[in-house]
């Protein structure tokens, strides 16, 4: 499955159920982080439905060939 970063527009092969961080650590992009558990929401992203999801406890779902995530949507944090 083709992942998609915006703003960057970086994109990079993943297959379903692998960490969302780990595989944009593998595309060379930085989603902060603070917890690892999804409690302090630090690493909130948007996916392309307008789902927001925690990065740091979500994997790559199925039933598409192609997800973008928008790693822009709260730029005071």
């Amino acid at each position: 499955m083709k992942i998609i970063f915006l703003p960057d527009n970086i994109s990079v092969d993943a297959e379903v159920g692998e960490p969302l961080l780990e595989v944009a650590e593998r595309a060379g992009v930085t989603i902060p982080t603070g917890c690892l558990m999804g409690s302090c929401h630090a690493c909130e992203v948007e996916l392309d439905n307008g789902q927001i999801i925690c990065a740091c406890i979500a994997a790559i779902p199925p039933g598409k060939t192609e997800i973008t995530i928008n790693l822009s949507i709260d730029i005071d944090w």
